[in-house]
């Protein structure tokens, strides 16, 4: 394994601040660019300070602030580890299996359930769907590098899809396939606690804090065609927005 030196980069090129600060600024870049990477584990502390040239208070602080984001996190009798975490952003509409190639995760997903009938006077009124119409559901928890990472349910609208086979690892691959990805959508997120049935689904603890989101996928032409509900593990997923004050 490289240096962590190496890995982040000289500290003075961080300008003014604390020592801590610039310590912290640095291990933080490097996690965002996975110069360390998910599960990796640091060097003992002692030999860290050594390697940074700093004291262990300075290291231990910047160290302390990086665990309470959730970035590091520190193991009784292993040491500490980086966080197996995934930043998604919010304003680019792209699938789990998408942010997941992207980071070079192996995606992979169980089926709790896939089926066609008819729309629920609930469905009917998310996707704007006449009482009595055909739509597909899609249940599934979602791996990446066989970590359980979300619970996922979505209902397609029947004029969606050819049929419940063709989806395979990915539902927007299969609707681009058939001409119909969404171009846009609305989500709403929620914190949330895992019910002892979908802890179990993910293999975590019940009450552990989890991301709820509810996203409806427009076409072009307006008509509704995604409603997903996802439960995502809150130790596994940092959600992002970008905010311009310009417009």
């Amino acid at each position: 394994m490289p240096l962590l030196a190496e890995q982040i980069g000289p500290l003075d090129a961080l300008g003014g601040g604390p020592l801590y600060r610039r310590l912290e600024d640095a291990l933080r870049e490097a996690l965002r660019t996975q110069r360390l990477k998910p599960n990796e584990a640091l060097p003992p502390e002692r030999d860290l300070a050594s390697e940074l040239s700093v004291s262990r208070i300075t290291l231990r602080k910047a160290l302390d602030s990086l665990v309470e984001e959730g970035l590091l996190v520190r193991k009784q009798g292993a040491g500490t580890f980086v966080a197996n975490r995934v930043e998604k952003q919010f304003a680019k509409l792209s699938s789990f299996s998408e942010d997941m190639a992207a980071r070079g995760r192996t995606v992979r997903s169980e089926w709790l359930g896939r089926s066609v009938g008819a729309v629920t006077p609930d469905d009917a009124l998310t996707l704007g769907l006449s009482p009595g119409a055909a739509v597909y559901r899609f249940n599934r928890i979602r791996y990446a590098d066989d970590v359980a990472m979300a619970l996922e349910y979505s209902t397609i609208p029947g004029f969606g899809l050819d049929g419940v086979d063709v989806v395979g690892a990915s539902l927007y691959a299969a609707l681009e396939a058939a001409g119909n990805r969404p171009v846009r959508a609305l989500q709403r997120l929620r914190a949330v606690l895992f019910n002892a049935e979908q802890a179990k689904l993910l293999g975590i603890e019940a009450g552990a804090p989890g991301l709820y989101i509810e996203r409806r996928g427009f076409l072009d032409d307006g008509r509704v065609i995604e409603a997903t509900q996802s439960w995502y593990r809150g130790d596994a997923y940092d959600f992002v927005a970008e905010l311009d004050m310009r417009a």
